[in-house]
């Protein structure tokens, strides 16, 4: 099932790249762009963890197919830090989770200045931290055992809205949601600031750069 929902959500924007008018004459170029902007960031049912949003931040490039009619495409690559805070009844602090983002997304152009993005991505956990007032959890070896508990691959959908106010100049919005599980369920023993629910990740992010 899992392998079908990913199909289907990759499959949107690749048939929108696919059906783009195909000029007679040479096409522009391929456009290339760079951002950065700020997350916020939290996980689905944080109840068992008081869980609360947390700031971050998100760098990124992607290729832009050129597209003479509405419908277009963007491929990205983007590193996302993401996470969460906790307080439980003995300690509190925050989650740092960071991830390899590859979005692929159908574009909508209203006008040339506005552009509605949607479609579906793939994310690969990298590294992760722990920030706690708990002594036992600021031990140097933390960080490496601590990322055991959560999967490394995620999965889900974006969408978003960016403005071309002046020749490359791009700003934009973005909210991506998780529909795989946060953590991993195999292990019995989590520490206190691992949900022990199917937990996911959610992430709202404002952000500006350039398009090339």
């Amino acid at each position: 099932m899992y392998k079908l929902l990913s199909a289907l959500i990759f499959a949107l924007p690749l048939a929108a790249a696919a059906q783009s008018p195909q000029p007679e004459q040479p096409s522009p170029r391929t456009k290339f762009g760079l951002k950065a902007g700020l997350n916020f960031s939290n996980i689905t049912k944080v109840s068992s963890v008081n869980g609360q949003s947390r700031n971050g931040f998100m760098v990124g490039a992607f290729l832009a197919p050129p597209s003479k009619g509405i419908l277009g495409y963007r491929s990205e690559i983007v590193f996302s830090r993401q996470g969460y805070d906790y307080k439980t009844s003995s300690t509190t602090g925050s989650v740092h989770l960071d991830y390899i983002l590859l979005p692929q997304l159908m574009c909508i152009n209203i006008t040339k200045f506005v552009q509605l993005q949607a479609g579906g991505q793939v994310a690969f956990l990298v590294s992760g931290k722990v920030d706690s007032s708990a002594s036992s959890y600021s031990r140097p070896n933390t960080p490496g055992k601590m990322i055991d508990y959560y999967n490394r691959f995620d999965y889900g959908i974006a969408g978003g809205l960016e403005v071309y106010p002046f020749k490359g100049l791009l700003i934009g919005a973005r909210f991506n949601m998780s529909l795989a599980t946060l953590n991993k369920e195999a292990i019995m023993t989590n520490p206190n600031y691992v949900p022990r629910v199917d937990a996911k990740n959610n992430v709202f992010s404002l952000f500006a750069g350039y398009k090339f």
